[in-house]
């Protein structure tokens, strides 16, 4: 059945009129949308596909199209969808992963250093998991989960008390040395 014979939403006109075809305010309407409409209000009032068409600045085979997915889905038909885009590599659930990497450093995991950079973590990460990224990836999906490629070198909590304390005394000593040959100079 052509578009033409097709019933009509009365209401469509209605809204255009009162200016919230698909819920936008009449100052903000979806341009995309705002193309869209007029098509189906000149099929209404009788225009033929192609006047439509040069009206609108469009296709003659774009105008049946969305006559049609008017007609087929209503006002959602004529409605912009966002893309679904590409599905993300790097997912929340690599974020332990990789923390646990940096955390057990390069050198566990077969390299020969004391510090990851972002491309080498990118590396390991296709080597061992199979998903292949760059280190432009891994750098905001990093910042996002507090993952940086450096390792501590020294963890407090598995040092010995004893030593700690010493190592404290020691830093404050030189600390204060520092602090009076400044003021004595």
């Amino acid at each position: 059945m052509p578009a033409e014979d097709r019933p009509f939403d009365s209401h469509l006109v209605a809204k255009c009129r009162r200016g919230t075809v698909g819920g936008t305010p009449p100052h903000r309407p979806d341009p995309k949308l705002r193309h869209r409409v007029p098509m189906v209000l000149m099929a209404h009032r009788g225009r033929r596909h192609p006047d439509i068409a040069a009206h609108t600045g469009t296709t003659p085979r774009s105008v049946p199209r969305w006559l049609n997915a008017y007609l087929d889905r209503g006002l959602d038909g004529l409605m912009p969808r966002k893309a679904k885009g590409v599905t993300p590599r790097l997912t929340a659930d690599l974020a332990p992963i990789l923390r646990q990497w940096v955390t057990d450093g390069p050198a566990k995991h077969g390299l020969g250093r004391a510090n990851w950079t972002y491309a080498e973590l990118a590396d390991h990460l296709y080597k061992a998991r199979g998903i292949r990224i760059g280190k432009s990836a891994l750098q905001p999906f990093g910042a996002k989960h507090g993952i940086l490629p450096y390792r501590p070198t020294y963890r407090l909590f598995l040092g010995d008390p004893a030593k700690q304390a010493a190592a404290r005394e020691e830093i404050a000593g030189l600390k204060k040395s520092r602090s009076q040959a400044k003021s004595s100079s």
